[in-house]
């Protein structure tokens, strides 16, 4: 999926392989079928695939080696989607030991339709915070964190449930103290990752400002990891009911906060390269004209010394402050601003919309052709409403009988 004129959105159907060649074929198709030019491709973003990524053959390589033969001085911004990053960097917390039993739990309660009514029909009569488990989905970026903050708030009452059934020596973990404080320790962390999860997510939303909430949640992992070693648990409420078990295993966690750092650290490289250009753009007002790229020196201190423009900028949104700015006085700056701003720092929006499409091509729908499906998606994701007076007017005469 990818933007063709005016800003719509081009939707191709893949039949049959997916190799890199398949790929660039359909990707090619659409650029000369819609009349783009390639030497004006600034970015692509991906979920990272192989088959999208490969050194040699996947799409990504292909397509800069297109653009090159129209410009040999054009390098497209190849970026691996934010969220989908952050969703990668909690494989190295290991705590499959605490994750593994509490889905193992989680599913003999719900997948069974009788200890699932039991079970909502306790928590009832023991007037408990929830009144149901979650399930875990490993397709849901927030289902982990979600479903293990609610079997922690119910720990209690889902022991007392296993000890009626006569199971609860099927689950030990939950009288395991030692198993206790790694899953509170997990419960705090993926709280963390979730609240970073939904500041990335959304619409509309520029690079710089997806690039510097996993900024921030660094620099936050680096606060964590210092305080969980002098046995500070103020960012970790739960871990902090079991201070003193978590005081035998601080040096533990704080190793696996720091191997999190450096997971995030390594792989936002691709964000890391064009930091420079992404804080420039987000605050031009505030960076050293003495630092900035030598075409754009001039122009950053004219803009600083503008009051007028000073003004703008803290009242306009940024791509409107930019569309603002005289091309003739601010021909880089504005350049720069058009090519980050139109970078996408993620695949929401095609994720979002392939939720649409699944939605829309259920399996009693099952002769919906491909342009069905693009004037479907079409109608769904577009923020324009239809004149629908015109359109009346425009049509056949309309039969009231019917």
């Amino acid at each position: 999926m990818c933007p063709g004129v005016e800003g719509a959105w081009v939707v191709e159907s893949l039949k049959g392989k997916t190799r890199g060649e398949d790929l660039y074929s359909r990707v090619s198709a659409v650029i000369e079928n819609t009349k783009l030019s390639w030497s004006k491709l600034i970015n692509v973003t991906t979920d990272g695939s192989p088959n999208l990524t490969g050194k040699n053959v996947g799409l990504l390589r292909r397509i800069q080696d297109k653009v090159k033969e129209e410009n040999p001085d054009q390098d497209v911004i190849f970026l691996h989607c934010i969220i989908h990053q952050e969703s990668l960097c909690k494989s190295v917390l290991q705590l499959n030991h605490v994750v593994n039993p509490i889905v193992k739990l989680v599913n003999f309660i719900r997948a069974r339709g009788l200890q699932h009514r039991q079970f909502i029909a306790f928590l009832e009569e023991t007037d408990a915070e929830h009144h149901d488990l979650l399930y875990h989905s490993r397709v849901r970026w927030l289902s982990l964190g979600k479903v293990l903050q609610r079997v922690w708030d119910l720990k209690e009452e889902i022991g007392a449930f296993l000890e009626l059934l006569g199971k609860a020596d099927e689950f030990p973990e939950l009288s395991n103290k030692n198993w206790l404080c790694d899953f509170a320790f997990a419960v705090d962390i993926f709280s963390h990752m979730n609240e970073l999860n939904v500041n990335i997510q959304g619409k509309d939303r520029f690079v710089h400002d997806l690039y510097t909430s996993v900024k921030d949640f660094k620099a936050k992992l680096a606060l964590f990891s210092k305080q969980i070693l002098n046995e500070s648990f103020t960012h970790f409420p739960t871990l902090a009911t079991l201070k003193e078990e978590a005081g035998a295993k601080v040096k533990k966690y704080s190793e696996t906060l720091d191997a999190l750092h450096k997971e995030f650290c390594r792989r936002f490289v691709d964000f890391e390269k064009i930091n420079k250009s992404l804080q420039l753009v987000a605050c031009p007002l505030s960076q050293d004209p003495e630092t900035a790229p030598e075409e754009m020196q001039l122009e950053l201190i004219d803009l600083q010394a503008d009051a007028v423009l000073k003004e703008k900028f803290s009242s306009l949104k940024l791509n409107d402050f930019y569309a603002s700015l005289n091309e003739a006085v601010f021909p880089n700056l504005r350049r720069t601003a058009q090519k980050i701003l139109a970078l996408f720092g993620s695949t929401y929006v095609c994720e979002q919309t392939f939720s649409i499409m699944n939605f829309n091509k259920a399996s009693h729908r099952s002769n919906l052709t491909d342009q069905h499906l693009r004037s479907i998606l079409r109608i769904a994701t577009t923020k324009l409403t239809p004149d629908f007076d015109a359109l009346v007017k425009k049509g056949h005469q309309q039969h009231c009988s019917h």
